[in-house]
């Protein structure tokens, strides 16, 4: 029987890619979109690979009303890709409460949410993948991002714990830390400011979706399963540690 995993964010750039690795892999992906056509998108996409389903992780009501619908119509789910996540970027001195307050609720609070979902059905499986993707802002930081850098960094250390918790149930918890990876976001970016990002990079390029879908791929998989905890920053160079 074909493992199932839950891919969040799936509709699109890195959650898309990484989506489409684990079906390549012979896993079953449920991905989840914010909207109803991206979901049906997402169903269109996998064919009979996988199913796409609406799920908002800021609303606690969508989280429960998705897990109904994958209790009702599917396995549980033994992976876990949290991927989805929003940006409200500002300086911190300008920073709205709301600014601050959707970041860390939708991509640090919305995620514990969800995996907190998932936890029983892995637990009594004994087995279990969760990888969190997080971003290379949680660990250097970037101005205009507080928020969001805030959100990540927490990711990271929510991980750890968990991590912790689980290790002893045959459940991994990883975190992958993206730099600048090619997604529409950054093919619109202009010109001199791409040229400044590149220089920074000391492999002169940007990553693509497909390179952080293979690491993820190999966190799902039978040959990580002594991997864990670990946040695994994927960025040309660009932080080093």
């Amino acid at each position: 029987m074909k493992k199932v995993a839950l891919v969040t964010g799936a509709s699109r750039g890195i959650g898309k890619a990484i989506a489409t690795g684990l079906i390549e892999e012979g896993t079953y992906v449920i991905g989840t979109s914010t909207s109803t056509t991206g979901a049906t998108k997402l169903k269109e996409d996998f064919g009979g690979n996988g199913a796409g389903l609406r799920l908002d992780i800021s609303d606690s009501n969508s989280i429960s009303e998705c897990f109904s619908e994958i209790k009702e119509r599917f396995e549980p789910p033994a992976i876990l890709v949290n991927n989805a996540g929003i940006t409200r970027d500002n300086i911190s001195l300008r920073m709205k409460d709301r600014e601050w307050e959707e970041v860390i609720g939708t991509n640090l609070t919305g995620l514990h949410k969800v995996t907190k979902t998932c936890l029983k059905d892995m637990i009594k499986a004994r087995w279990g993948r969760i990888v969190n993707i997080s971003s290379v802002v949680g660990a250097m930081g970037n101005a205009g991002q507080s928020n969001y850098a805030a959100a990540k960094s927490g990711i990271e250390g929510y991980s750890r714990s968990l991590a912790t918790e689980l290790s002893s149930r045959g459940i991994t918890v990883n975190c992958i830390a993206p730099g600048f990876i090619r997604t529409d976001m950054t093919d619109n970016i202009e010109a001199g400011a791409k040229d400044r990002m590149l220089a920074a990079i000391p492999a002169g390029r940007l990553g693509e979706p497909a390179e952080v879908a293979a690491l993820t791929v190999f966190l799902c998989g039978d040959s990580a399963s002594y991997i864990t905890g670990e946040t695994i920053h994927i960025n040309g160079g660009l932080y080093m540690r």
